[in-house]
């Protein structure tokens, strides 16, 4: 959300505190002066090494993926002694090489590729034009005096009511936004300046990249727990440009087009009620499912090595490393531009196109995007006309299948997010193999201890579900035997109307696409397991097993994040007495109260009594399976279970390296 400044093209090593300061407080006019002299400016801070909480690495042992199969370089160099074993290295068979550079492509990508999500979120949905403003922003940032923060407070600019809730002038806002030691910017943020026109764009980084408290620097893949994303989208403009994110029974009511006017709902309600939803999401929650059920999840961590399926159902489950490239690919295509759901509102939502992009548009800043009910112009002819994209549906970049907009298993929508001059989707693929790799900070940890936990851990049989080089089997539980909220499980139900043959495109096909493009089609091995993970073919959908790597930076937990306790687990229980009151969760409390039942009803009876709360479908239900008293298991054993697990740092020792 920071504009743009001119000088070093990277991240690290911004120097001391009093240049912090100076780049900060100048960040305005160096921007304008660089965009003098160029017409365009773009900025996303990388981290170097040295500001790395976890620059260690798994080492790059798989040279090729096919498919999410992992080929050593020895298979490799096998293969490419036979025809048929050259035909399976082709890219024409979904196969990506992987090597040095693609894993440098990959980092670049995780913090510097927005797809052109600048577009939508500055234009569209007004991410800064609501309350929160580039200027105060800078002015947060500058406040730091080069000291870090996991969690950005920025004054407001206006007032901005959310339901009983009036955010004033002046007022500071959590934003979860994350500065490193040393650093002017924000992690994940990239900024646009052109030809007079301020941007901003976020990338991968924003969510799967943390700050540490304690040394101040970034923690590639850990996610970012206390992301207050529902609450910066409640104080955009134009929140109502993600009404399908959420319970807005107000956007009912439109009529058929009416020659070049669609008949809208009201304005004002269905933006006030978008508002109340979002902003219900918790800190380190999203909802990712466009299915008009108000029902986020946890972000992920990025420790994704062996993690396959992806997503919190294992919906991601096919295509280029077991459905990793799936899971990037489906943020920036089919989350950060929700213009291109018009072509399936009808079946999605029971919606005409052109009263979809009508609500979506008319509450735009002002600007070519912005859609006038009063006009003689479509909604879609709105969008047309100021699309920087005309070649592909919506405004980001995208290579389209030609079987768009049906539902793809790979892709939502047959969209694949793209950079023009690489192979289409590479940078999803480059971003998979970098991600591979990440583990985190090594864990300080007592060994007796951890050896007493694992014990207590094979003892209480976790390991039935949680087994694996991640400690995860890779398999989707029904809703109903795990226990958690039934609407999230069900979110892909309405996509099964419109249904196409899995595929993708090789993966040296160019973008641009030429004219005929090769497709990869793509196998299926578990069909039962693909409906439940989707919430089809009669299934109430279900909840995929977690891996377990990089626990002591992923709390709160379970999928919905409901299982939170802080340092004081006598009153810091629950979303609304941990996250919402800018308490962070412990992670070896919160971990307790995922394996003891009493600790576990107060959070849920917490939970529950917070309107707020049960306006996001935040329970903390479900994965009943203790390791407590009643379960025959003592304080002693309780404990070393929970420094056990926060002690998995990196995949089993047994098992080869990604």
């Amino acid at each position: 959300m920071a504009p743009p400044i001119a000088g070093t093209a990277r991240g690290g090593k911004l120097g001391r505190t009093r240049t912090v300061i100076a780049l900060s407080g100048a960040v305005l006019v160096l921007g304008l002066g660089a965009t003098a002299l160029l017409g365009r400016f773009s900025y996303a801070p990388m981290p170097d090494e040295a500001e790395l909480a976890n620059p260690g690495r798994s080492p790059l042992t798989t040279a090729f993926d096919i498919l999410g199969r992992r080929v050593s370089a020895a298979e490799a160099d096998r293969l490419r002694g036979t025809e048929e074993g050259r035909r399976t290295l082709s890219p024409a068979n979904g196969t990506v090489a992987i090597d040095a550079a693609v894993i440098a492509r990959g980092r670049e990508a995780f913090y510097r590729e927005t797809f052109g999500d600048e577009v939508f979120l500055t234009d569209v949905m007004g991410m800064l034009d609501g309350g929160l403003t580039p200027f105060e922003v800078v002015r947060a940032v500058a406040a730091l005096k080069g000291a870090p923060t996991t969690n950005l407070r920025v004054r407001m600019a206006r007032d901005v009511t959310i339901g009983e809730r009036t955010y004033r002038k002046g007022e500071e806002v959590p934003t979860g936004l994350d500065v490193p030691k040393g650093g002017a910017f924000i992690i994940g943020i990239k900024s646009f300046y052109d030809r007079g026109h301020l941007r901003m764009g976020i990338t991968c980084a924003l969510c799967h990249a943390a700050v540490d408290p304690e040394s101040g620097k970034v923690v590639e893949g850990a996610p970012n727990a206390d992301l207050n994303a529902g609450l910066l989208m409640a104080l955009a403009k134009n929140s109502s440009a993600y009404f399908m994110h959420a319970s807005v029974p107000e956007a009912d009511g439109g009529t058929p087009v009416q020659g070049a006017r669609p008949a809208l709902p009201d304005a004002a309600a269905v933006e006030a009620a978008t508002k109340v939803q979002v902003a219900s999401w918790p800190p380190g929650g999203f909802d990712s499912s466009a299915d008009r059920v108000t029902n986020p999840t946890s972000i992920p961590s990025s420790f994704s090595a062996y993690g396959e399926p992806y997503s919190w159902s294992g919906r991601e489950r096919l295509g280029p490393f077991g459905g990793l490239s799936s899971l990037n690919n489906n943020v920036h295509a089919a989350n950060s531009d929700t213009t291109q759901l018009a072509a399936a509102a009808p079946w999605l939502f029971g919606m005409d196109p052109e009263t979809y992009l009508g609500i979506v548009l008319r509450g735009a800043p002002e600007g070519p995007l912005r859609y006038d009910p009063s006009g003689g112009t479509r909604p879609s002819e709105v969008l047309r006309a100021a699309d920087p994209t005309p070649a592909s549906p919506g405004l980001n970049s995208y290579a389209v299948l030609p079987t768009y907009p049906a539902t793809n298993y790979m892709t939502d929508n047959g969209l694949f997010a793209s950079v023009p001059g690489e192979p289409a989707n590479y940078a999803n693929n480059a971003m998979s193999a970098f991600q591979n790799l990440l583990r985190p900070p090594v864990a300080r940890a007592d060994a007796d201890a951890v050896r007493a936990g694992k014990a207590v851990f094979e003892r209480a049989g976790c390991g039935g579900c949680h087994s694996g080089p991640a400690l995860t089997n890779h398999r989707v539980i029904p809703e109903a035997e795990i226990g958690t909220e039934p609407t999230r499980a069900r979110a892909g139900a309405k996509m099964q109307a419109r249904l196409s043959p899995p595929a993708m495109f090789a993966t040296d096909t160019p973008f641009p696409l030429p004219a005929a493009p090769a497709i990869v089609p793509l196998p299926v091995a578990d069909e039962s397991q693909l409906l439940l993970a989707w919430g089809q073919g009669g299934t109430e959908g279900g909840y995929k097993v977690p891996n377990l790597v990089g626990l002591a930076w992923s709390a709160p937990y379970l999928h919905d994040s409901g299982v939170a306790v802080g340092r004081d687990a006598e009153k810091d229980l629950g979303v609304p007495g941990t996250v919402d009151r800018g308490v962070t969760p412990d992670p070896a409390n919160s971990l307790r109260a995922l394996v003891d039942r009493t600790l576990r009803g107060r959070v849920v009876a917490a939970n529950e009594a917070s309107p707020k709360a049960r306006t996001a479908r935040v329970t903390g239900r479900g994965h009943a399976f203790y390791v407590d008293a009643e379960g025959g298991f003592t304080g002693a054993d309780q404990g070393a279970l929970v420094a056990y697990l926060l002690s998995i740092d990196r995949l089993a020792e047994d098992v080869p390296t990604p």
